[in-house]
């Protein structure tokens, strides 16, 4: 790759930089004198164009198809590919040629062979020629052209049964030389096994499914608690060509494990209903129900006879949790949640029991706090690779994966160079072809390292595949299950097998966890995070007469902000951990005492009320409302108490009114606290503080309205002894025998008459 980009002026060498800042420097020369004589020469500006391929790089060699991957007797190799020509200058008289080159001797070789670019005489063999070449007339300078090769495999000269180099190469000459030369070689793998292997390889190759984060902790605020996506990028990988969709079509034609993020079903399964995605500071319908369902269906179809292994729920970063988050209080035991959940949601969606005693960390690196932690939550098998555990001893040959590292836990390691063989660019046909051919000729030179041992290997690629690798990797499969020296098995009967008495079983150190993965790692922070917003939805739930319906939602989210998927992705992990609890703490608000006015109590004693308001879907209960006193002996609560309780329970959507007895003492004010708590009084939402105001009775005030009173019953006796004497005059005169007149006198409105003066008055008959 270095070579190649370095023929294309993209990743130049040292010594070419030199060259070119010299010859720069040697440039400048005439081109300030050019500038001062006046407009250069046109010989004298071309010498600062880039330079072009030369040699056995002008011309780049694309094979696009080689078919079939692995001949056999009585077969016809045909090879197809691109030509274009990197150079200056056009290619005339050149021909296409297969090169096939010895028997490689081990999967080292392998590796070296890869590595090789251009062509070296002397070491690269000589062309088959014959009938079995393409001419080429003319390739001009940037232009492509296609070419096809066909040669039966007895004319190819294979000898025993292996691995052989296989190159294509166009042989040609320019205008700049009149004598042929090889201008462009690709080279790739031809595995030879014309017949079947004495004993065949158990080859194990996961299928992973597995999607970064897409659902929030966010529901509708309806009864049927629509799910809230982020976005609606996971329609795109399900939608046919999309990268999941791939997986699943190609997978189900496959001798496969599939291994699987439960998370994916759960979001999936959303789909298919209601939905809502979030856009900007608003939701729109989510419209993707109808992919989601067919995605779910051929997924069901195509694990109905394999088998499952799932993934704790959300894919938890297992190195994460072990190097800085198993210290703080409740990481694990979220892992243990995610544990249980995983078999629960698989067996629900899919209709099929999965493996779940599988962990599986980032690359299949392990320390030994990486095994602790991936056996905490239950599993007794934990998916390495082979970079990690290597071998450390004399094997001449790549041991069987399965093997024990004390506590009962089996490691079962999967193949480095088999693991990694198709990540990268494959989108391209001519690298997709070249990594199938890689792959292929790896698993061949690791059955003939020791044909007479029965072995099994363990494949486990990238967590995510693109479309085009997930192409390029059931090419390899399938070409390996059409062949004779491997022999499909499932990840469970893999970690049965009796492992190599010689295979490396020590789990390496702390220290040499890669420094690559440690670096993308989820900070102690996170985990912090993670903590505090458990502790509040521990606090709400308490309350809630459903609490399921909080707290599944947002188990599963705090379940998601410690998935694997965040690696290299720090900025996007906080936002979501962020909107967690920043959603979180929006629900508790729904649940809060109503701001009061201050209040005036004109007597000793009265009733205070406090309004508790209940804006959430579902209704709360146990809360307890503790209405404090800051100055009982002005102002006391219930009896004469400085602090009163009283239980609240709220129907959802409603509020209600509290009421407490309140007595007083004095003139003056009070500051009063009203607060919620949970049962176990823990402080639930934010305090509310008011002032009742004491305007007490004093004994002063009740002796001037006493006085007052006594006046007037004093005023109301006199009145009555007056008219007894007028009337006791009258009866006097009327004895004497003047007969009674009627009359009609003026008020008497004299100081002597016994009433008191005043306008309007009317006497009391």
């Amino acid at each position: 790759m270095a070579e190649a980009a370095d023929s294309q002026g993209m990743n130049p060498s040292p010594a070419r930089r030199w060259l070119r800042r010299t010859a720069s420097l040697i440039v400048g020369v005439p081109l300030i004198a050019g500038l001062l004589a006046g407009p250069a020469a046109p010989s004298a500006q071309a010498g600062v164009t880039a330079e072009a391929p030369t040699g056995s790089r002008t011309v780049d060699v694309s094979l696009d198809t080689l078919a079939p991957s692995a001949p056999v007797e009585g077969d016809t190799l045909t090879v197809s590919g691109t030509l274009t020509n990197k150079g200056r200058k056009t290619i005339t008289d050149a021909e296409v040629d297969l090169r096939v080159g010895p028997r490689l001797s081990g999967r080292s070789a392998i590796d070296e062979a890869a590595r090789r670019t251009g062509y070296l005489p002397g070491s690269d063999p000589a062309k088959l020629g014959g009938p079995y070449t393409v001419k080429i007339a003319e390739l001009a300078s940037g232009i492509s052209q296609d070419f096809t090769l066909s040669v039966p495999v007895e004319k190819l000269g294979l000898d025993d049964a292996g691995v052989y180099q296989l190159g294509v190469s166009l042989t040609g000459h320019t205008s700049d030389s009149v004598y042929d030369q090889v201008l462009g070689i690709r080279r790739t793998f031809l595995p030879w096994q014309p017949e079947d292997a004495e004993r065949k390889t158990g080859l194990t190759f996961l299928w992973p499914l597995i999607a970064s984060a897409h659902v929030t902790a966010e529901t509708g605020s309806d009864e049927q608690q629509t799910p809230v996506f982020a976005d609606d990028e996971l329609a795109l990988d399900l939608a046919p060509g999309g990268r999941l969709e791939q997986m699943v079509s190609l997978g189900r034609q496959l001798p496969v494990t599939w291994v699987i993020d439960p998370d994916l079903l759960a979001a999936a399964d959303a789909m298919t209903k209601n939905y809502r995605v979030r856009v900007g500071d608003t939701t729109v319908a989510g419209t993707n129900q109808a992919i989601a369902k067919q995605w779910l269906t051929s997924l069901e179809a195509a694990v109905k006879d394999g088998t499952v292994v799932a993934l704790p729920f959300a894919d938890p970063d297992l190195a994460s949790i072990a190097h800085r988050g198993k210290n703080v209080t409740g990481t694990l035991s979220h892992l243990q949640t995610a544990t249980e959940a995983a078999g629960v949601t698989v067996e629900t969606v899919l209709h099929v029991k999965p493996s779940t005693d599988f962990a599986w960390p980032v690359n299949g690196a392990i320390d030994p706090s990486i095994v602790d932690v991936a056996t905490s939550a239950g599993a007794h098998k934990v998916i390495a690779r082979s970079d990690s555990l290597e071998e450390t001893g004399d094997l001449p040959y790549t041991p069987t994966a399965a093997r024990p590292i004390g506590g009962g836990t089996t490691a079962v390691v999967s193949d480095h160079r088999l693991s990694t063989a198709f990540e990268g660019d494959l989108s391209k046909a001519g690298k997709a072809t070249l990594a199938v051919q890689k792959f292929l000729a790896h698993t061949l030179t690791l059955t003939e390292q020791a044909p007479d041992r029965e072995r099994s290997i363990v494949v486990a690629p990238q967590r995510t595949p693109t479309a085009a690798q997930a192409q390029a990797m059931a090419r390899a499969v399938q070409a390996l299950t059409d062949e004779h020296w491997t022999q499909p098995l499932d990840l469970v009967a893999a970690a049965g097998k009796k492992p190599d008495a010689q295979a490396t079983t020590k789990v390496p150190r702390a220290s040499r966890y890669p420094k690559k993965l440690r670096s993308q790692e989820l900070p102690t922070q996170a985990f912090q995070d993670i903590r505090t917003t458990q502790d509040s939805l521990n606090s709400f739930q308490v309350i809630l007469t459903q609490p399921d319906r909080v707290v599944t939602p947002f188990g599963n989210a705090i379940n998601r902000s410690m998935s694997t998927s965040w690696r290299g992705s720090a900025l996007e992990a906080q936002r979501y951990r962020d909107a967690v609890r920043i959603y979180l703490r929006s629900l508790t608000n729904e649940v809060q005492l109503i701001a009061k006015s201050d209040v005036t109590l004109s007597g000793r004693s009265a009733t205070i009320p406090v309004t508790v308001q209940n804006k959430l879907v579902q209704g709360v209960d146990h809360l307890v409302l503790r209405l404090t006193s800051g100055n009982a002996t002005r102002l006391n609560l219930n009896d004469g108490g400085a602090v009163a309780e009283q239980p609240v329970r709220i129907a959802g959507g409603h509020s209600q009114s509290v009421k407490f007895d309140a007595s007083a003492n004095a003139n003056g004010q009070a500051q009063v606290t009203a607060r919620l708590f949970t049962p176990d009084g823990t402080p639930y939402g934010e305090e509310m503080t008011f002032t009742v105001k004491v305007s007490e009775v004093t004994p002063t005030v009740l002796l001037v309205i006493a006085g007052g009173l006594l006046l007037l019953v004093l005023a109301g006796i006199r009145m009555y002894t007056h008219r007894k004497r007028t009337a006791a005059a009258g009866l006097a005169e009327n004895d004497g025998g003047e007969p009674e007149q009627p009359s009609d006198p003026a008020p008497d409105t004299g100081p002597e008459s016994g009433k008191p003066s005043g306008p309007g008055e009317k006497v009391d008959r």
